[in-house]
Order: structure tokens, then C-alpha cells, then sequence
């Protein structure tokens, strides 16, 4: 008998009034701990289909299924990282971290500290526990938001173009930090974006999306032609301009398509 999938789009289709948002039948799995980039024009569905995996959003048809199981409301199994900073001003960058436990029965309080200073360190903010939101970067503050995503205990982190606010240094910083913490911490993760070279740098699948109603366009296992170690010098590599040529000729037709 063949394994049960890890997460899986069976069948989708989704409406928003009479309009279809995502195309009938849409069918889609993913692997555990798989870094999966969803790359489309905007309005295309990607991030509609992403708070279906979250429990924000309902199919109108068919089911959103993990290890079998239909999705329902979201649970800390499912985490979100959205690209507003979610941090609250009232509370440390260590107590931010700590909420996303808030309602973790299983953990002491001193675990929860502990767990707290481990995702800390691992997104390079350990000295800045004390500190309050308003005294750290929009960067530091995006990295609380995915330290308290991992803290809480969340094997799918949901990634909603989290870097789009930020300026195009500390976005490629940030892109280096998230493809070392899923080294260290793997994880299953689904990366809304529509910048191309963000999809081909930090995924190990990028499933390209035609313009709404949201169809794959093509379904491109990055890993197998960049290797699963990214640094910024691998964007300088002929595979890495090749990929990125590929995927925008592949989204220009798929635009002049519906032009």
C-alpha cells in the first residue's frame, strides 16, 4: 500500500461569489519538511490557496488533507508568518517569542523558556530578548515572528511574501537566514511570493501558477538542478539565471495569455 501523503490539495476548487478563484479539479501534494515556493502574478489564488492549508479559508469543493486527515480551524500544527510585522509593542521580543506558547499545556514554564532562547538564537537574536519591538528592526521584527512560529511547536510555517516590506539588502539578508534555519530546523514550508528570484533561491519546489483562475503552470524541482546549499553567490551561477529566465518567459506568456 502506498504512504499516505504528508499535505495534500485534493480536488480544490474554490469561488468567491461567481467568480473562480482557483481551478477545478486542483490537485497538488507535499512532501514532509519540503520548502515549496507558490510563485504567480498577483490575484492569481497562491495566498488563497495558502490560508486554505491554515484553516483561514474553506474550499468550496474538495479538502485540504494532512497525513489523511482533512484541515479544519487553525491549529499551532499550522503556523503563519504574514508580511505586516505581527509583533505586539507591549510585550518583549523574548515574551513575543513566548506567546506563541501561550496555550501549550504540555510545557513547564521553564521549558517554555527554554524554547524561547533556543529559536532566539537560531534566528540570530539572542542578545535582544529584553528588547521591545519599537527598538528593533523591521527585519529583527520579522525574525521574532518566524522565532515565535517555530517556538510554538508548528511543523508547516505558512509564509505569506513575509520580506515584501523590506528593502532589497536586508530581503536577500533574510532570504540567507530562512535557508539556514530549514537546514537547521527542518520544516515543511509553503512561500507565497511573486518575485521570481526570491522562489528559485530559497525553494526546493516552485510550483508556477497561471493567472486567476489559478491553474500549475509548471511544477520545477529547484533542488535537483541548485543543490539544496544557497548562498548569495549562487544567484551569480548560469543554472540559478537560467532557472529565473525560464520561470519569467513562463509567466510573461502565461500574462500575454489573458492580455
Amino acid at each position: 500500500m502506498s504512504p499516505v501523503p504528508y499535505l495534500q490539495f485534493a480536488g480544490i476548487t474554490k469561488f468567491f461569489g461567481a467568480l473562480p478563484v482557483v481551478a477545478a479539479p486542483f490537485n497538488l501534494t507535499i512532501a514532509r519538511q519540503n520548502f515549496v515556493a507558490f510563485l504567480g502574478p498577483s490575484g492569481c489564488g497562491k495566498t488563497t490557496l495558502m490560508r486554505m492549508v491554515g484553516g483561514l479559508d474553506l474550499p468550496s469543493a474538495g479538502a485540504i488533507l494532512l497525513e489523511g486527515a482533512p484541515v479544519g480551524g487553525p491549529d499551532r500544527r499550522r503556523g503563519m508568518v504574514f508580511q505586516s510585522y505581527s509583533s505586539f509593542p507591549w510585550l518583549t521580543v523574548e515574551q513575543n517569542v513566548m506567546f506563541g506558547m501561550k496555550y501549550r499545556d504540555d510545557l513547564l514554564p521553564a521549558q517554555k523558556r527554554e524554547r524561547a532562547a533556543h529559536y532566539l538564537n537560531l534566528v540570530g537574536l539572542r542578545d535582544f530578548g529584553p528588547s521591545f519591538p519599537n527598538r528593533i528592526s523591521g527585519g529583527m521584527r520579522q525574525r521574532v515572528a518566524i522565532a515565535r512560529t517555530l517556538a510554538a511547536g508548528s511543523e508547516i510555517l505558512l509564509m505569506d511574501e513575509p520580506f515584501g516590506a523590506l528593502d532589497a539588502q536586508l530581503r536577500e539578508e533574510l532570504q540567507v537566514e530562512l535557508r539556514r534555519i530549514q537546514t537547521e530546523d527542518a520544516k515543511t514550508i509553503i512561500f507565497v511570493t511573486h518575485d521570481v528570484e526570491e522562489a528559485v533561491f530559497l525553494a526546493d519546489r516552485v510550483i508556477v501558477f497561471s493567472p486567476r483562475p489559478a491553474v500549475i503552470r509548471a511544477d520545477i524541482d529547484i533542488t535537483a538542478i541548485l543543490g539544496g546549499a544557497r548562498d548569495l553567490g549562487t544567484r551569480d551561477g548560469a543554472e540559478f539565471f537560467g532557472l529565473r529566465t525560464e520561470i519569467l518567459h513562463m509567466l510573461r506568456s502565461a500574462h500575454a495569455e489573458v492580455s
